[in-house]
């Protein structure tokens, strides 16, 4: 992965305050209902400091959460232990995704896949369909090509009484990509503490996606923008794993 979180992992919870994981944990249980399948076991995939893990580990499935950073993870791990069942968080690249078992769906948030090349889209979708059982579901969301460039150059301030965020976007065409530069100012008694990260997002076309996805065993591929923050150019995609081994 090009791009992990070190510092702002402290405070991503803090900065990212307004995230309506609601909607989204709504959003995902409407798409099984309309499937009419049974969904118990759940993979949160790039889970982050898992707030979407804890909160469908509240609602009763039994969560699995991958994700590549060990800093995002140790924010994860206390969220729902009090849940019936406490998620199991893994940590792992997900070009290398490996489980227990089987899922009955799996779940990619908040520019997951954005994270990730199209070089090593491909052996994502595989890990993926190689544990969401037959007939289970994948879903995901992507900042689209277009909400990238209408990002470039921009710069943006988040803060509170204790930390502060710059960060910066620049749009590559060339090369399909955003890299935030972010400068993150932290409060350390009367003095401030100045931490950089650089994050990579790759641009993914609808169509690639769909073609990537079909090579690797989904199918029914469908896109939805009438979505959580689909106001955001984020859109949503569901796929499903129709193979009988």
């Amino acid at each position: 992965m090009a791009s992990s979180y070190g510092p702002l992992s402290l405070w991503y919870d803090t900065l990212t305050g307004d995230i309506p994981y609601g909607e989204f944990a709504d959003f995902y249980e409407a798409r099984f209902n309309i499937d009419g399948g049974e969904f118990k076991t759940l993979l949160d995939l790039c889970c982050g400091t898992g707030t979407l893990t804890a909160l469908m580990a509240h609602r009763g499935y039994e969560m699995i959460a991958v994700d590549a950073s060990a800093d995002m993870l140790m924010q994860a791990s206390g969220k729902a232990s009090d849940a019936e069942t406490a998620p199991l968080y893994l940590c792992q690249d997900a070009c290398e995704l490996d489980l227990y078992g089987t899922v009955d769906a799996a779940y990619c948030s908040l520019d997951g896949i954005n994270y990730i090349p199209s070089d090593k889209l491909g052996r994502v979708f595989d890990r993926l369909h190689l544990f969401v059982r037959p007939y289970g579901l994948f879903i995901f969301d992507i900042k689209t090509p277009e909400s990238f460039r209408a990002l470039d150059g921009e710069i943006f301030v988040d803060e509170t009484d204790d930390v502060l965020c710059l960060w910066r976007a620049d749009f590559s065409e060339e090369d399909n990509t955003l890299l935030y530069g972010m400068d993150l100012f932290s409060r350390r008694g009367k003095l401030w503490q100045r931490e950089c990260e650089e994050h990579v997002e790759y641009a993914h076309s609808p169509e690639a996606l769909k073609a990537m996805l079909e090579k690797s065993g989904f199918e029914q591929v469908e896109f939805f923008s009438d979505c959580p923050q689909g106001d955001r150019g984020r859109m949503f995609i569901s796929a499903k794993n129709t193979s009988i081994y």
